[in-house]
């Protein structure tokens, strides 16, 4: 089997994956992935497509994440995967779609505006 490139991306994070089979060893940023993202949630929502597709410990990866925080990279990467799978077997497409694990997440932090403290939060006014 070659190696599959694919990329996913959630708010700013964008995730570059390389895929090949293996034993299941995941990379993110030269560290393992329970380094990488310490707590159990964020690992579980890498290892979704996995599950879901039945083929844990079958496949190596190796992940750049750059951008966003520790979820959003997380999801990022989630959508790598499962884009992955697809190109490798698109019998797993129909599963994977039904988890909603094909769906780029359009949602972005909306800008700033002038005259506003945030984007929406106006400055405190002041009667008198």
């Amino acid at each position: 089997m070659e190696i599959i490139n694919t990329i996913g991306r959630r708010k700013t994070s964008v995730a570059r994956l390389y895929m090949q089979s293996g034993k299941g060893a995941i990379t993110v940023n030269t560290k393992d992935v329970k380094e990488y993202f310490p707590t159990e949630i964020l690992q579980a929502i890498v290892n979704q497509p996995f599950a879901t597709t039945k083929t844990e410990g079958s496949f190596d990866l190796k992940v750049n994440v750059d951008g966003g925080g520790v979820a959003g990279q997380a999801e990022a990467v989630r959508l790598a995967i499962s884009r992955a799978l697809c190109e490798l077997d698109p019998e797993h497409r129909p599963a994977l779609k039904a988890e909603g694990f094909l769906t780029r997440d359009p949602r972005m932090v909306e800008r700033k505006k002038y005259g506003r403290r945030k984007a929406r939060r106006a400055f405190q006014f002041s009667k008198r």
